[in-house]
């Protein structure tokens, strides 16, 4: 197993640097970089806009590129009766004025030391941003996460043991629902009905946690941390319980059919001993293995709507932000992050496969 791990940890490095340079080529086609927006805010707003790109001199911020950024200056839409002294000058305070190749693999450079440059529109580092985002969408991926699989490998495991029963059919209505209205929809229905929309205001409109939350105990501090996330950790289980639901009836179903099942049962073993012995370990190979990936899932892809309808300012919304403003180091900084952490936690789900069933044995599989 170590060696598999091993070589799994190596493949990582490939890896992230096809995404990373895939990522970087495409976005070399999107319109409207960094310069373009600057010059966009120029034409429309004067010389207070220009006075705040261009304090601080020509420091570097390499970190992206440009769609025009192998072009001639003064090729910008919206460049006309500019100074093309200052549209250089604004090349070379963002690092547009080298070559693209150049740029990527700085950018790889600077990235492997875990240096993310600083955002062109915040004015501060991408590890800060990232740090001060991360416990809101931590809070809303673990305990969604957490939830759902409480709710749904119950829920799954009585619908396989009573497949076909009045109880199976009720509780696929509930699964159907549940999987047709989308997370973002039901979270905006939570908030008409409970947070002062139309009737009543049971729960906070938005953030995290309350003004003067830190003069408060430590019980009242959990009590206001867990109301904030009343309605939308309930939004996000509803709209995502419904597919692990199913894939844990599935499995269950699949093992219980089993030559070994009905050799068990031969034997004269009573259901539960059956159901809890035998099929529950290898139904679970499939379901626990994936928890990994589902957290991931959630927390980078899950909670950009939640975060914007409940104003929790999150890594979602923060993402969202800097794909619209073209905020490149922001972009490719999170970009790294978010698919060096997903390539780790893929291997972690294999090395779980291995400690829910020991029979599975990658390094054997290879060979």
């Amino acid at each position: 197993m170590t060696a598999y791990i091993l070589r799994r940890l190596l493949l990582i490095i490939p890896t992230l640097f096809a995404i990373m340079l895939i990522n970087f080529l495409i976005i070399q086609t999107a319109p409207g970089g960094p310069v373009e927006q600057i010059i966009g805010e120029l034409t429309g707003q004067g010389a207070a806009i220009s006075e705040r790109v261009t304090r601080g001199g020509g420091g570097e911020i390499v970190g992206g590129g440009n769609v025009r950024g192998g072009e001639p200056r003064g090729t910008y839409r919206g460049a006309q009766g500019l100074d093309p002294e200052f549209v250089a000058q604004l090349e070379k305070q963002f690092g547009f004025d080298r070559p693209l190749p150049e740029r990527f693999f700085l950018m790889l450079k600077n990235y492997v030391a875990f240096d993310f440059g600083e955002s062109y529109f915040r004015n501060r580092r991408v590890v800060d941003l990232v740090l001060d985002k991360m416990p809101v969408s931590i809070s809303l991926g673990l305990w969604t996460t957490l939830l759902t699989y409480l709710i749904s490998i119950p829920l799954g495991i009585a619908k396989a043991v009573r497949d076909g029963s009045r109880f199976d059919v009720a509780s696929s209505v509930v699964v159907i629902i549940g999987n047709a209205l989308p997370a973002f929809l039901f979270a905006v229905l939570l908030l008409v009905l409970f947070a002062g929309g139309s009737y009543v205001q049971w729960f906070p409109l938005r953030g995290l946690v309350s003004e003067g939350w830190e003069a408060l105990s430590w019980p009242a501090r959990i009590a206001d941390y867990f109301w904030h996330l009343a309605l939308p950790v309930t939004a996000m289980v509803v709209g995502g319980f419904a597919t692990l639901t199913m894939l844990t009836k599935n499995s269950f179903l699949d093992q219980i059919n089993q030559q070994y099942v009905l050799t068990a049962r031969a034997k004269g073993l009573s259901e539960r001993r059956v159901l809890w012995g035998h099929v529950f370990r290898n139904a679970m190979l499939i379901v626990i293995a994936g928890f990994p990936a589902a957290f991931i899932g959630i927390l980078f892809t899950g909670t950009v709507f939640i975060e914007i309808i409940f104003s929790l300012d999150g890594l979602g919304l923060l993402g969202f932000e800097a794909a619209f403003q073209r905020d490149y180091p922001l972009m490719f900084g999170t970009l790294w992050f978010f698919s060096l952490v997903g390539l780790v936690l893929n291997l972690v789900g294999d090395v779980m496969y291995t400690l829910v069933d020991p029979r599975i044995d990658f390094e054997a599989r290879q060979a």
